[in-house]
């Protein structure tokens, strides 16, 4: 048994020998290929870089959000829009119930009728309250007048003299009736304008245009006060949010320009405007006293895309897009022509 396996080695190590010197070529060229691929692939993603002066960053698409929200609590009647649909400034989008404020409205102008109907008789009674103070005016005058002569006595007198008293006093109460009614009138008719206000903010507006995001409640929930139904994004003021290193955002000004390639179009560079720089670094702890550790500060930056492209371009502007931001951090410097600005 020894034996045979002996005798076996050595045709065995013959075969292995002859197939590795075969393929051996082969394995050469492959290696070569992946070189030269590897290197074409780095080429790819190098081709962008930048020199000196320049910033290079990644970060992902944003843009600002607007919650459109109830005023008062109230029952949703009709959601008008859906996810995604574009809206206009003022556009109505939501309806509220408002069948139980409108019968308000319907009492508080009826309060408001009550009270001008009251103002007309506090006028007429004013009226009448004047007449009978010119009456017993005239009545003291002439009894005043006999009594001087000794025609009349002078209990007769005093009788008239305290009538026109009391028609005095008669003809201030009907004043007052009158401011009254007056204050009751405005009164009521506030109540109308703010019960006819609350009905007006049953209709829930586009405060500015956009894109709708979220629909968030449906028709026939109940929502309190402050109730989210939707949620807009402001298509005018969309950015890419990134992160600097304390050594680039000290050197950055505010409206210095940038341009973004997307990951999901390699192929256009968009130009940008450095909008916000973060007064705070992230990431680290608030104190820093080595100076090693305060160049690991991360300062948040927002490149902003320019309102024209965005318009231009509004139906293909998505949230949550990554790519690469490249800042220029000195005015001096040219950009190169890799990130010259191409758009569709």
């Amino acid at each position: 048994m020894s034996g045979w396996l002996d005798a076996d080695v050595g045709p065995a190590k013959q075969i292995r020998s002859m197939t590795l010197r075969k393929i051996w070529p082969a394995l050469v060229v492959a290696a070569v290929l992946l070189a030269a691929g590897a290197y074409i692939l780095w080429q790819g993603f190098s081709g962008r870089d930048v020199p000196p002066g320049f910033a290079k960053t990644n970060g992902r698409i944003e843009a600002e959000r607007v919650d459109v929200a109830t005023k008062l609590p109230g029952r949703i009647k009709e959601v008008l829009v859906k996810e995604g649909d574009s809206v206009a400034a003022g556009q109505t989008l939501a309806l509220m119930d408002t069948a139980e404020l409108k019968a308000q409205l319907n009492d508080a102008k009826a309060t408001v009728t009550q009270a001008e109907r009251q103002l007309d008789q506090a006028v007429a009674l004013l009226a009448q309250r004047k007449s009978e103070l010119a009456l017993a005016s005239d009545q003291l005058d002439r009894s005043e007048r006999l009594a001087a002569k000794g025609y009349t006595a002078k209990e007769v007198v005093d009788q008239r003299h305290s009538a026109k008293i009391t028609a005095e006093a008669a003809v201030n109460s009907a004043s007052a009736q009158i401011d009254l009614a007056k204050a009751s009138i405005e009164s009521a008719v506030a109540r109308v304008e703010r019960i006819q206000t609350y009905i007006d903010d049953s209709i829930l507006t586009a405060p500015r245009g956009g894109r709708v995001q979220y629909r968030l409640a449906l028709p026939g929930e109940v929502l309190a006060a402050g109730g989210k139904v939707l949620t807009l994004l402001d298509l005018t003021d969309v950015y890419m949010t990134v992160f600097l290193p304390t050594s680039e955002a000290g050197r950055l000004a505010i409206g210095a320009e940038a341009r973004i390639v997307f990951d999901a179009a390699p192929q256009y560079v968009v130009p940008a405007h450095v909008s916000f720089v973060a007064s705070e670094a992230q990431f680290t702890p608030k104190y820093v006293e080595t100076k090693s550790e305060r160049e690991k500060l991360m300062f948040r930056v927002k490149v902003q895309l320019p309102p024209q492209i965005l318009e231009k371009y509004a139906q293909w502007v998505k949230t949550g897009v990554t790519g690469i931001a490249y800042i220029r951090l000195s005015p001096q410097n040219e950009w190169p022509a890799n990130l010259a600005v191409k758009l569709p």
